[in-house]
């Protein structure tokens, strides 16, 4: 009778490993880990980051690319919830000295994070549902987030026990103030942050 060789299971990569793998072949896709799922997204549109780049420029003007606070672009936050969890918001205010807060795998603490903004595209799901939980969970402070499909910004705020208590809805035609705790005074026009209508 002879012995069948008994294969041993490969073993399973770490769902940051498995993102690590998708991301390096899927090269300009975003891949965030969120509720301990991996999420990817395709490269933003010429229309996604001209929104971006206008509400950049207003955040700048109103001074929060500055001494005591930076504007970025797709800087990592490390969520403490899950163990490999991270999102990657399309901008984000941080406190100035953000580079003292690297937490794991290139993401920054979520206390340095004044505010987060996503602007939807074919991840509309984790837009609106995912990543306020997850958000809020963190701590941080402010998440807008610019509906084009649905043609609204909303602004989250009050971040308690994993959902953000106020909710703020603005429509084209309306103008809306970020809160204080962004560092400036900053108002935007519903109109300038969607962009035109497709």
């Amino acid at each position: 009778m002879s012995a069948a060789a008994v294969e041993q299971p490969a073993e399973q990569p770490t769902l940051l490993e498995a993102a690590d793998m998708i991301s390096s072949q899927l090269v300009g896709h975003r891949v965030e880990i969120i509720g301990s799922e991996i999420t990817v997204t395709p490269p933003a549109s010429g229309s996604h980051a001209d929104v971006l780049t206008e509400i950049m420029l207003s955040l700048a003007a109103a001074g929060l690319h500055g001494e005591h606070s930076r504007v970025l672009q797709a800087v990592g936050l490390w969520f403490p919830e899950g163990p490999f969890d991270y999102a990657i918001p399309d901008l984000a205010v941080v406190d100035a000295d953000f580079r003292d807060h690297l937490v794991e795998y290139n993401c920054l603490d979520p206390a340095v994070f004044r505010m987060v903004l996503e602007v939807t595209s074919s991840n509309l799901g984790d837009d609106l549902k995912k990543k306020p939980a997850a958000y809020a969970s963190a701590g941080v402070p402010v998440y807008v987030i610019v509906d084009r499909k649905n043609r609204r910004v909303l602004v989250l705020t009050e971040p308690r026990d994993g959902e953000y208590r106020v909710q703020a809805p603005y429509r084209p035609g309306q103008s809306f103030e970020l809160p204080e705790s962004v560092g400036a005074r900053v108002v935007l026009s519903v109109d300038s942050v969607l962009g035109p209508e497709k």
